[in-house]
């Protein structure tokens, strides 16, 4: 059995890349750091960051160039994929990317003090081929639910996540 499966949880580090193909397909590049944190043998605290490029086709696509900022908090779920391609200097690369699947939106930056997610100017607001409708957060002008209620939503929030995870906690 093979599996080629990715979950990320962490901060976007740029806005999104909305790009068109040639065939008329939307696509977006993302930007996205992960944090690991961990205690080394002489007791002092460690942390690093990795760095890692999401690419969204399609309707996903369209909702994160709207709704997806810097700064934000992200959940994705893809597959790994390499491909190769030609610099401008002309030496050919590889690159690793995580072609996603499935999102969630997380909380938003900090300094943020807004209510309620707002769509970026410019974003999308079709509904996706077909007709039928798409999960996730509407603009302002749409919502019909009081204030209050939306901040009993749950957000990730890496920040709360200090400790270490010890394999001994995992439960299978």
């Amino acid at each position: 059995m093979n599996v080629n499966r990715v979950i990320l949880v962490g901060r976007l580090t740029r806005d999104p890349d909305i790009r068109t193909t040639q065939t008329g397909q939307t696509v977006a590049t993302i930007g996205m750091a992960t944090n690991h944190h961990w205690t080394d043998k002489a007791g002092q605290k460690q942390e690093k960051t990795e760095f890692h490029t999401v690419v969204l086709w399609g309707r996903l696509a369209e909702i994160a160039g709207q709704y997806l900022t810097k700064g934000m908090e992200a959940f994705f779920e893809g597959r790994l994929q390499t491909r190769s391609f030609v610099g401008k200097d002309g030496v050919e690369r590889k690159t690793t990317e995580i072609v996603g699947e499935s999102m969630q939106i997380g909380s938003r930056p900090q300094g943020n003090q807004g209510g309620g997610y707002a769509p970026r100017q410019g974003g999308y607001s079709q509904a996706p081929a077909g007709g039928g409708s798409v999960a996730g957060p509407r603009p302002a002008a749409q919502r019909s639910a009081p204030a209050a209620i939306e901040d009993e939503i749950p957000t990730i929030n890496l920040d709360d996540e200090k400790d270490e995870i010890r394999i001994e906690d995992v439960p299978f």
